[in-house]
């Protein structure tokens, strides 16, 4: 191995070590992880994987945004989450029939570190650690899962925007918050499962009841306190929410 690619194997590690699904492994774990990986650049829409596909890999995203998605059998999409640096895509899949049971296509230039599913399998039983990491991985994917039922069934449009803002911001923030939208307002309002249309109308109903003030890409919240009053009340949770990462 030469020293170019002794650096890289290094970078890796420390990616991985970092990574909560990681950080309680032994170092001789991670580092089969390391050298069993590889950084691959995914262009503006091209798909790390689809739905159905063989669940060979799974991905930790370095850089830019990833959009997980289920399509319909009309054609529609159902945006299951977001994902951007520091997270995990289809770490779980291996408990799902060595199918993948989502897509998973990249909405802007985005950097990720594929990972070999087969290396995931024989750690998982060789390390306790690792395997209670992998419970509680599925722990927070059912917990997050659960909130965001709730979240369609008792908030309206406008709330689940606010919640949406909120979950941007951190429980220290004071004053007026000023925060840049992650990615555009369509990938946005498919993300809360809405049409455009409708996110315009509860966006606007939003800035009438919060004050928030909305030019381009740049959203400016007066207070949290008036912020999770409005987008909280119809939420079993308060702000900050446990499993917001």
């Amino acid at each position: 191995m030469n020293a170019s690619t002794e650096h890289r194997h290094g970078d890796k590690h420390a990616l991985l070590a970092a990574v909560p699904l990681f950080k309680n492994t032994s170092p001789e774990v991670v580092d089969a992880f390391s050298r069993a990986s590889d950084i691959s650049l995914y262009r503006k829409g091209e798909a790390l994987f689809l739905q159905d596909d063989p669940t060979d890999w799974f991905y930790l995203v370095l850089s830019g945004w990833v959009k997980l998605f289920r399509e319909t059998f009309d054609g529609n999409e159902a945006v299951i989450d977001m994902v951007s640096s520091g997270q995990l895509v289809a770490e779980t899949a291996i408990f799902e029939d060595n199918e993948h049971s989502y897509s998973a296509v990249a909405i802007e230039d985005a950097t990720v570190l594929r990972l070999p599913v087969s290396v995931l399998q024989g750690a998982i039983e060789k390390d306790n650690q690792l395997a209670l990491a992998m419970l509680s991985s599925l722990s927070l994917h059912r917990k997050r899962q659960t909130r965001e039922i709730e979240s369609l069934t008792l908030q309206n449009a406008s709330q689940r925007i606010g919640c949406f803002l909120l979950r941007l911001c951190r429980s220290d923030d004071e004053g007026p918050i000023e925060l840049q939208l992650p990615y555009d307002k369509t990938h946005i309002a498919a993300r809360l499962g809405m049409k455009s249309e409708t996110f315009s109308r509860a966006l606007n109903k939003l800035r009438q009841e919060t004050g928030i003030t909305v030019k381009g890409a740049t959203v400016m919240i007066p207070t949290i306190e008036v912020m999770s009053r409005f987008a909280c009340s119809a939420c079993s949770n308060e702000f900050p929410c446990d499993d917001m990462h």
